[in-house]
């Protein structure tokens, strides 16, 4: 991880000031009769990738539930002994998905420095990778349930600029500090090896 960050900031010097064309919005606030230039409105201007988070998380789910690839998956998650019993190369699966998490980590990287706040600059992510993983544990390792905890944690994040925007200018620093606070609770929570590995794939609990 830090040699991932530091190559990040030696690689991205030269995109410090130059700003990307942004990722548009989806104007909801038009579709549903809100005001122009009023603060609902541009409340519900959305970011373009937000619907296609959606239909990853949908269409996942139902692939890892309905199709051989995903069995295949489930397979070298929960039991890699008996994958290679079935023919199924451990690694080549397990470099395949790990691949496919990268490339979608890497759309939701884009979409900060693409659309919120909309450069780039080093420590951009501000820890939300990490954030991600307690997102994943606290889900027990399902797409849909991964869906609903972004938005939560989505939420608390959004909470101190909307705080903010209406007035309420105090304690700000406070309510920028609501998603790692519930990430600690989460993390402490499940802090235990049952509650941990609750719902987790069965090769993460195996002892080697």
């Amino acid at each position: 991880m830090l040699l991932g960050t530091g190559l990040a900031f030696y690689l991205g010097k030269p995109l410090i000031q130059p700003q990307a064309p942004q990722v548009p919005s989806l104007p909801l606030g038009d579709w549903l009769g809100a005001t122009p230039g009023s603060a609902l409105h541009a409340a519900l201007g959305i970011n373009a990738l937000f619907p296609v988070g959606v239909a990853l998380a949908l269409l996942l789910a139902w692939g890892l539930a309905n199709t051989g690839w995903g069995l295949q998956v489930r397979m070298v998650g929960d039991s890699a002994d008996a994958a290679r019993a079935l023919g199924t190369s451990v690694t080549a699966v397990r470099v395949a998905a790990t691949t496919a998490g990268g490339f979608v980590a890497g759309l939701g990287g884009a979409s900060l420095s693409l659309y919120y706040p909309g450069s780039w600059n080093e420590g951009l992510s501000s820890g939300q990778g990490l954030i991600a993983v307690a997102l994943v544990i606290f889900a027990r390792w399902q797409p849909v349930r991964c869906l609903w905890a972004a938005l939560l944690f989505g939420g608390a994040g959004a909470l101190g600029p909307a705080l903010q925007s209406v007035g309420v200018s105090g304690y700000y620093y406070l309510f920028n500090a609501v998603p790692y606070a519930l990430t600690l609770a989460i993390l402490v929570w499940t802090c235990s090896p049952r509650r941990s590995l609750q719902g987790a794939p069965m090769e993460l609990g195996v002892a080697r």
